[in-house]
């Protein structure tokens, strides 16, 4: 089957984030600024996804959901076969969003005052909810060699002061795309099993990889660590669905599930039915369209990446996965408020770095999930808004 990216939805005026938050988030009114900052894609889900919520609809049921059976099978098989996970789906869990599952997991295996390890810059959701709940945040600097971020364990090593009790990793990373490789997973869990840390890896990103390009689970990677790991993912991101709010959390050792089950059960919920049935419907039928989007969101990348390049004083992290491009500006020595005045007023609206931490500054973040036509008109924007470095 064969499936239309490059036609624009209408979503402006349809309680969609990145549009109708623009005025809150940007100060401007303007209509015609295209929004490349929430990370969601501008594309119709897969049609498998949609049948699914019309049988529901017509259904015409909307009570409480029952017997997660089924999207456990289907979240289990899709990570064996994609991406060479053997997981017990007894292991499988549902949450309210990947967010929800950091924060059941912080609330699980750490107390207010704690402190929780990120490798910044990185999601800046990790910060919030870190804050939110009392903990403190210990940022662990990714360094950058040949154009790609690298972990330095050495360097927390040394900082560490036994208050930690969660590291949190980004894989496939956000912001940055990068596919960690199998020896720097394992260094990590080692580093994790050393310090008698949990390790708390989120890959919702997993689906995003580029044609050609495998993603490795980090149980795959480090199946010693499983006794200390908690794995937190969707099909959110790789299948565009962000709004059914349905989040996987999967802990693979009997001892670490029971605990995070506690937390889990003193809230009393149950998954959104409607969510339940696109994690079916997407793990079970929509790998063609998976692979689709992947290519196209691929050439996205290449074209953005080419002609940014081509601005005096920008580059472009390579990417291996994801749609969010990383593009650095600090060799224009523009502060970052200047940086962010000269896209919005260019009509585009990317997210700032500073908003990912540590690393973030002299940066900004692109969502390339647009239409072709879209993004080649933002880049024309942007060129048109550097001229003057020309």
């Amino acid at each position: 089957m064969t499936y239309d990216f490059d036609k624009p939805l209408s979503l402006r005026g349809k309680h969609v984030s990145k549009y109708d938050s623009i005025s809150r988030v940007y100060g401007t009114d303007d209509p015609d600024v295209i929004p490349m900052w929430v990370a969601d894609m501008d594309f119709p889900a897969a049609p498998a996804i949609l049948a699914a919520l019309q049988a529901e609809i017509d259904l015409g049921y909307m009570g409480y959901f029952g017997d997660n059976a089924r999207a456990d099978r289907a979240v289990a098989n899709w990570y064996k076969t994609r991406h060479g996970w053997d997981v017990d789906p007894g292991c499988v869990r549902y949450t309210h969003g990947v967010v929800s599952g950091f924060g059941d997991v912080l609330a699980t295996y750490s107390a207010p005052g704690d402190a929780v390890i990120v490798f910044s810059p990185v999601y800046h959701a990790f910060y919030r909810q870190i804050e939110n709940m009392g903990r403190k945040v210990v940022e662990s600097h990714l360094v950058q060699r040949d154009g790609q971020f690298y972990m330095d364990l050495d360097a927390l090593q040394a900082a560490l002061t036994g208050r930690e009790k969660v590291v949190t990793f980004c894989s496939p990373h956000n912001p940055g795309g990068r596919i960690w490789s199998v020896d720097e997973i394992k260094e990590l869990a080692a580093f994790c099993a050393r310090n008698d840390l949990i390790l708390l890896s989120d890959e919702i990103h997993m689906d995003l990889t580029f044609p050609g390009v495998s993603f490795v689970p980090t149980a795959v990677a480090a199946p010693e660590c499983l006794d200390r790991l908690v794995v937190l993912t969707a099909a959110s991101k790789g299948f565009n669905v962000a709004g059914a709010e349905t989040g996987l959390l999967l802990a693979p050792d009997a001892m670490v599930r029971a605990k995070v089950d506690k937390v889990i059960a003193d809230r009393e919920s149950s998954p959104n039915r409607f969510g339940m049935a696109i994690v079916c419907a997407a793990f079970e039928e929509s790998a063609d369209w998976s692979d689709a989007v992947r290519a196209y969101l691929a050439e996205n990348n290449r074209i953005f990446t080419e002609r940014m390049s081509l601005i005096p004083g920008v580059s472009v992290m390579e990417m291996q996965s994801t749609y969010l491009s990383w593009v650095d500006f600090s060799a224009l020595g523009m502060s970052d408020a200047e940086l962010l005045k000269r896209h919005i007023d260019a009509k585009v609206a990317p997210n700032p770095g500073t908003q990912f931490g540590t690393g973030g500054a002299g940066h900004m973040r692109f969502n390339l999930a647009l239409p072709r036509a879209t993004m080649l008109e933002a880049i024309d924007r942007i060129e048109r808004a550097f001229g003057d470095l020309q």
